[in-house]
């Protein structure tokens, strides 16, 4: 009789990585880039993997999605409409009433202290909506 180990599941973690790796390409490296910022933010961030394949990031509920493009990385910021930008990265979806976005086009770098800020904000905004 031959054994065999189970498999052990992704985590989430592992799947993010495992698309960034998939990309090689500028976007890979750009999606790497912003969760990388993200985590530096605040180490209680957790990742998540949802909606067969866009990596999450949340802190008492969803701060913000990562989706990858043909010609864009977009981040989208689940409760958006709600944060300061005073920086002004928001510069996608920017009609709704609660996301908004911000893409990055090849060759294009985001302020990573402006991100981060935004970052916490986000965070501090689903601290509040959930004390409620």
């Amino acid at each position: 009789m031959n054994r065999t180990e189970p498999a052990t599941a992704a985590t989430p973690a592992d799947l993010i990585d495992q698309r960034i790796r998939d990309l090689a390409d500028w976007r890979g490296q750009t999606l790497a880039r912003l969760r990388e910022l993200i985590l530096e933010t605040n180490p209680e961030i957790t990742e998540e993997w949802k909606w067969r394949g866009v990596p999450v990031w949340s802190y008492h509920g969803i701060l913000c999605t990562g989706e990858t493009y043909k010609q864009v990385v977009k981040l989208t910021f689940a409760l958006g409409a709600k944060l300061p930008d005073p920086s002004g990265l928001f510069n996608s979806s920017l009609e709704g009433n609660t996301r908004r976005a911000i893409d990055i086009h090849e060759g294009e770098t985001i302020d990573a202290t402006a991100f981060k800020t935004l970052i916490n904000a986000a965070i501090a905004l689903n601290a509040t909506s959930k004390k409620r």
